[in-house]
């Protein structure tokens, strides 16, 4: 079966990289509550998402994401550098990666798209909204968009 159609039995692995409790917690009742099986991994910088997609350390033998949702402001290594990083990369450059920042600077929008980001979306400020997005994003990703097999 085609990776943009995961069947029921099938687990989708994604990537959170971002340092806020609340917004990761938001995602993942979001993601707890749709159809879609997702295994979600949480990382709170730039450094561990890297170190966790090269599977160094700690994070050795982890799945591959899927998808990543990365936020750009965070400690150590924020997410341009990461995203810069991921793209450059052979190996990483394939996984999608959806900017998902509470920045609606249209720098930060353009810059990230000029770094290959895959999407940009602004977080928005209501519970709602915000869980009814990542439903948007998951249902899109794995179910409308092809993406490519590893």
């Amino acid at each position: 079966m085609p990776q943009s159609a995961p069947d029921r039995a099938s687990r989708v692995h994604v990537l959170i990289v971002d340092d806020s409790p609340s917004d990761v917690r938001l995602i993942r009742e979001a993601m707890r509550d749709s159809s879609i099986l997702s295994e979600i991994h949480v990382v709170a910088d730039g450094i561990e998402a890297l170190a966790y997609l090269r599977q160094a350390g700690p994070y050795a033998g982890q799945a591959r994401p899927q998808l990543i949702l990365l936020d750009l402001n965070m400690p150590r290594k924020d997410g341009r550098e990461v995203l810069r990083e991921i793209k450059a990369d052979s190996d990483l450059r394939k996984i999608p990666v959806v900017i998902l920042s509470s920045s609606g600077a249209p720098e930060d929008i353009a810059r990230s798209y000029d770094a290959h980001a895959n999407c940009y979306i602004r977080k928005p400020l209501d519970f709602d909204e915000f869980r009814g997005l990542v439903r948007q994003i998951e249902t899109f990703w794995f179910t409308a968009a092809e993406l490519p097999s590893e």
